[in-house]
């Protein structure tokens, strides 16, 4: 059992905070880590909220595995429960925000970039925007420094800056410390699609913005003010993991990629051997139970129409062996996937059809409890996490659910968790908590038995 800890630590950090999403802290973020990697640090990366993307390109900078920090998901103890144990080893934190800084969940504070900040009592670097204006940044620098009490703005980084007069008139008026002019420069960003940017594995890793943030950027201020943040407590100690009582086939390649690192450490320490496979490519793996992550399976449909893993997929979960899939496994658990004007075949495994549409579905934090069905959580255990999408599930008549969603559109309704045997599919990507991870490994001995 894990128990409270008094201990407190100096743990340098800085987050990147921004006005609006668009405005660069992403660029800068990257930028920073790999300024800092060159200058020889090892850089634990993070980010607030629930974004599966953005972390890959920072694991891919810092060759630490980047961590979210949610508190709606996660709650207060989880966040600083997670930032120290991921930061073993590491020199500094590097924490890049989620959209503008104050914006939380359904306008209020709560899992803002300002939110994560007073958890963790981190200093913030402010990136603005300053495309088509001068003077007026300082008062929206203004306008941040004041909105809430307490908030540590301790620099600001000015994007997109147009000339060095442009500088000089931003530089006129500064009222806060100036820790970088980043002048506009092609090719800084990375390629997007439907659901953001592209993955980090599916891009070259580019050193530009490393280089623009060590030209045009204070990085040793900003290791002067990372190491300003004041001592915090270390949180909970985690708990050591089970010995191993049920092997989870974790399917990760590039159709299935979403995963919360946090998840797959909860189940190790339930008790599971993850057993990691590539659907596109491998036969299905000999295991207790099997958990697909979201991700793209509509761009690779017909290869995974062809690929053997789905037809296994299907007999193995007839046997009852216990299979929890999210969006994007959920859709491959579907009979089909529609893509434009094409259908694809898919496991099989639930009682209805996937199809992808021109439009966003569904976008938001889930909020529910399990009612039933599989035994992969107790009755009325909370499942909390997020959904984002542009796919729709028609499901059949006689579907039935194991989710009722008060926070979320889930697959119909604030129906989520349509089931058939032990396999459940929500639209909802899930934070578990310790105790959904250990059902679910008993799930998946009892289903093995």
């Amino acid at each position: 059992m894990a128990l409270l800890s008094t201990v407190t630590s100096m743990v340098p950090r800085i987050m990147v905070a921004g006005t609006h999403s668009g405005c660069g802290k992403t660029t800068v973020s990257r930028g920073l880590m790999q300024a800092l990697r060159r200058k020889g640090f090892v850089v634990q990366p993070f980010k607030v909220g629930p974004d599966f993307i953005d972390p890959t390109h920072h694991t891919a900078i810092c060759g630490r595995i980047s961590r979210n920090l949610d508190p709606f998901m996660m709650g207060e103890a989880g966040i600083t429960a997670t930032f120290h144990a991921a930061m073993t080893g590491a020199d500094i934190a590097v924490i890049e925000g989620v959209m503008g800084m104050y914006d939380g969940l359904e306008g209020t504070a709560t899992a803002s970039t300002a939110h994560v900040m007073r958890i963790l009592e981190s200093p913030a670097l402010l990136v603005v925007d300053v495309k088509g204006m001068s003077r007026s940044a300082h008062a929206l620098i203004e306008g941040y420094r004041r909105f809430e009490p307490g908030i540590n703005i301790a620099g600001v980084i000015f994007n997109q800056v147009g000339s060095s007069r442009h500088r000089a008139m931003i530089e006129e008026g500064l009222t806060i410390r100036a820790l970088g002019f980043i002048p506009r420069t092609p090719g800084l960003g990375v390629d997007s699609r439907h659901l953001g940017l592209k993955m980090a594995f599916e891009v070259k890793e580019d050193p530009l913005p490393g280089a623009v943030v060590l030209e045009h950027c204070d990085v040793d201020g900003i290791l002067e003010i990372a190491r300003s943040a004041p001592p915090i407590a270390a949180g909970h100690t985690p708990g050591s993991s089970c010995p191993a009582a049920a092997a989870i086939g974790v399917a990760r390649d590039e159709a299935f990629c979403f995963y919360y690192q946090d998840n797959l450490e909860r189940l190790e320490a339930a008790g599971a051997e993850l057993v990691f496979f590539s659907p596109l490519r491998d036969p299905l793996p000999e295991a207790d139970g099997y958990y697909f992550g979201g991700g793209y399976p509509e761009l690779h449909a017909a290869a995974l129409e062809r690929a053997p893993c789905r037809t296994q997929l299907n007999s193995a979960a007839a046997q009852g062996i216990p299979v929890f899939a999210e969006c994007g496994g959920l859709m491959y658990l579907c009979e089909s996937i529609t893509v434009g004007e094409t259908d694809f075949r898919m496991a099989g495994v639930l009682p209805g059809t996937a199809r992808m549409t021109t439009g966003i579905q569904a976008l938001g934090y889930s909020d529910g409890r399990w009612t039933g069905g599989p035994a992969l959580a107790a009755p009325g255990h909370p499942i909390l996490g997020h959904e984002f999408h542009y796919s729709c599930v028609d499901p059949a008549r006689d579907a039935r659910y194991s989710i009722e969603l008060s926070r979320g559109k889930g697959i119909s309704d604030g129906r989520d968790g349509m089931y058939s045997h032990e396999s459940v599919g929500t639209y909802t990507h899930t934070y578990f908590s310790s105790s959904f991870a250990a059902a679910m490994v008993r799930a998946a001995r009892s289903g093995s038995a």
